[in-house]
């Protein structure tokens, strides 16, 4: 993909990631607000990850599939947040070539993990509610690992492809990427080659990873509201929507600023805004899944509760015997 008559250029070899544009004075108050959005993000995921590994009442596949989007949002929030902390704190900007194709790589693929994940989750939720009766045969224990093993897995090697074309790209200038992090399509305007053949692969791609499983996802919810409102009883349609809705909420912050993002054409004026889009799916959601899976769900605010008593008998048990 690169072009011979570039050969004598000079490439790049590090990039100007441009961040947020803020006055000088304000960059000490953004590093603490996401010093802390991460260490709450990374404390709610780690401490559902426990609840699901300790608490057997939580061995079921939906909290499985909700232990893998945490541990997914902790290597998610990793992959950005820190390299953006250490900016905002030192004030130095640059990122080697390296270090951008691999900050790229795991962020695209934990993207691709992440949407095949939700539409894994959304299927769980579509056969224990309106197929009840063979949820057990059809959501086994080996069915499990197969849909999270093949949504990482899948996200994985969908976006080495992506990497891999990317590497091939010659870059001769500018260097300055605006953005906070390294994205995929500021990479790609930054290119001194032809970028209508990456443009096309990185959109089929995307229609691959992000527009299917949303597609799919939002297929198993028409169901499910249509097999919810067959439900006779109030007490039961209330059930089955709170049993789902937390997922519901997840899916509509998560590809809603998603899709925005990248199936729009950027622009200078709109270049901000996606910015703070994608805060929102970078910074925000990872740190709300948590919140709204524990505080919206009984068997998790139990298992908590649990966790919390066993830990404070300890800790008096212990107090007594000194």
């Amino acid at each position: 993909m690169a072009n011979p008559k570039q050969g004598n250029e000079t490439s790049i070899t590090e990039f100007i990631l441009q961040g947020f544009w803020t006055h000088c004075d304000l960059q000490i108050l953004l590093f603490l607000l996401f010093l802390v959005l991460y260490m709450a993000t990374m404390a709610g995921n780690i401490l559902i990850i426990a609840l699901v590994v300790c608490d057997q009442h939580l061995h079921t596949p939906m909290y499985f599939f909700l232990g893998n989007l945490s541990c997914l949002e902790t290597c998610y929030s990793s992959t950005i947040l820190p390299r953006m902390l250490a900016s905002l704190l030192t004030e130095d900007k640059t990122i080697s070539f390296n270090g951008c194709l691999t900050q790229l790589y795991f962020f695209g693929s934990l993207v691709a993990t992440e949407c095949l994940l939700l539409s894994v989750m959304s299927y769980d939720r579509y056969v224990a509610i309106c197929n009840p009766m063979h949820y057990t045969t059809l959501m086994s224990g080996k069915a499990w690992l197969q849909l999270a093993g093949g949504s990482w897995i899948g996200g994985f090697i969908g976006n080495s492809i992506t990497t891999l074309s990317i590497s091939q790209l010659t870059f001769c200038g500018p260097n300055h990427i605006d953005h906070f992090f390294c994205d995929l399509i500021p990479l790609i305007n930054l290119s001194c080659n032809n970028p209508q053949l990456m443009e096309m692969l990185a959109f089929t791609l995307c229609l691959i990873f992000s527009l299917v499983p949303f597609l799919l996802t939002l297929m198993s919810y028409i169901c499910i509201i249509v097999t919810i409102l067959r439900i006779p009883s109030s007490t039961g349609r209330q059930k089955a929507f709170s049993t789902c809705s937390s997922h519901l909420i997840v899916v509509i912050i998560y590809y809603g600023t998603l899709l925005i993002v990248y199936m729009f054409p950027t622009t200078s004026i709109l270049s901000e805004f996606n910015k703070v889009l994608s805060v929102i799916y970078t910074v925000l959601t990872p740190l709300v899944n948590p919140l709204i899976y524990s505080l919206r769900n009984k068997e998790v605010k139990e298992a908590l509760r649990k966790t919390f008593s066993k830990c404070s008998f300890q800790e008096n048990h212990a107090q007594t015997l000194r």
